[in-house]
């Protein structure tokens, strides 16, 4: 099995290759995919049993968490010409590719026989409830950004963003409208692996912690790219540890019940 998640790891990681072509940068790309699959091992292994479900699953989370979000937040805070004016073509492409990568990663899913039919029962709340902790996981995603990114700026990036403060301060009510929004979705990301994941509550809740972190900051950041130096990469690869992690193990405390018997 060892073996096994270690050619899941190698192998997905070169699906995000194509991401290279006509920019270089192979080896980061690579990088980028293999910790990628990592973070859906146990998708691979304790979630849902076809390869059609491990594509809706895992497509569904790098949609939101390493498509949109990741373009959402570099529009407000990295609003360069190139962005601006290309912004929708970013937007399209990268979703086109994580969801190239989704199904590189379903296929070696099945191929490898990751797959294991025992583990714990998901117990979980009813739509009106869900739903309710769904929104109390976007308050408190926007709670962890105000406080992790106060930290971060006041101490380590108010010298590469001078203009954030202004952004905030013109958005006004609505960048935390934005934030909050944000965190919503990214519970709703992450939601399908909270429901079928064959694994106790708390080890779930990190699973959920670990694919918002990976997908939505680690992987990403990764790839050098012309709008960060290799520096401000390294601080917010931290930072978005502090903000998103945390929001996945909230969700995932919240919307799951203490796991049932063994099937």
């Amino acid at each position: 099995m060892k073996t096994r998640i270690v050619l899941y790891c190698i192998l997905g990681g070169l699906s995000l290759l194509i991401g290279a072509l006509g920019s270089g940068g192979f080896i980061g790309w690579w990088l980028s995919g293999a910790v990628l699959a990592a973070a859906f091992v146990p998708v691979a292994v304790f979630g849902p049993r076809t390869a059609f479900g491990q594509f809706g699953t895992i497509g569904l989370a790098l949609l939101i968490l390493s498509a949109l979000c990741t373009w959402s937040e570099a529009l407000i805070f990295l609003p360069s010409p190139e962005m601006l004016q290309h912004r929708y073509r970013f937007l399209i492409g990268s979703g086109v590719l994580y969801l190239i990568v989704a199904g590189v990663l379903a296929v070696l899913g099945r191929l490898l026989r990751l797959s294991r039919e025992h583990g714990a029962v998901p117990q979980h709340h009813g739509f009106v409830a869900a739903a309710l902790r769904v929104l109390l996981s976007g308050l408190a995603y926007a709670f962890y950004y105000l406080v992790f990114g106060f930290i971060t700026y006041q101490f380590f990036t108010k010298g590469y963003y001078p203009e954030a403060t202004k952004i905030v301060e013109k958005l006004g009510l609505w960048f935390w409208a934005i934030q909050i929004g944000r965190g919503v979705l990214m519970t709703l990301a992450v939601l399908p692996i909270i429901y079928t994941l064959r694994m106790s509550r708390f080890q779930t809740a990190i699973v959920a912690g670990l694919v918002i972190w990976v997908a939505g900051g680690l992987s990403p950041l990764l790839i050098p790219n012309s709008f960060m130096s290799d520096t401000q990469r390294i601080i917010h690869i931290v930072e978005i540890f502090t903000q998103n992690f945390p929001l996945g193990v909230t969700a995932a405390l919240l919307l799951r019940r203490r796991s049932g018997s063994q099937p």
